[in-house]
């Protein structure tokens, strides 16, 4: 089982920064979901900055969210 999330910030750019509960932080890319069905809403800059840790994952205020597993595999490491 993969890390899970215990904080999250935005970033410009729709990006995420995450700390996952082993200390690891790591940037998610969330461009790629933007032209998905209900992640078009996310393109809202207000509605994408509401994100928050929850659960150990991510939830935004139209309680959209995203797999921890996949916020872990398909992110970057931040040295």
């Amino acid at each position: 089982m993969n890390p899970r999330i215990a904080n999250v910030k935005p970033l410009e750019n729709y990006q995420l920064e995450m700390v996952f509960t082993n200390q690891e932080r790591r940037v998610f890319d969330v461009k790629p979901y933007l032209t998905i069905g209900v992640f078009q809403e996310l393109q809202d800059t207000a509605l994408f900055n509401g994100v928050r840790a929850f659960n150990g994952s991510i939830v935004w205020p139209n309680e959209l969210d995203l797999d921890p597993d996949t916020l872990y595999l398909d992110s970057r490491p931040i040295n």
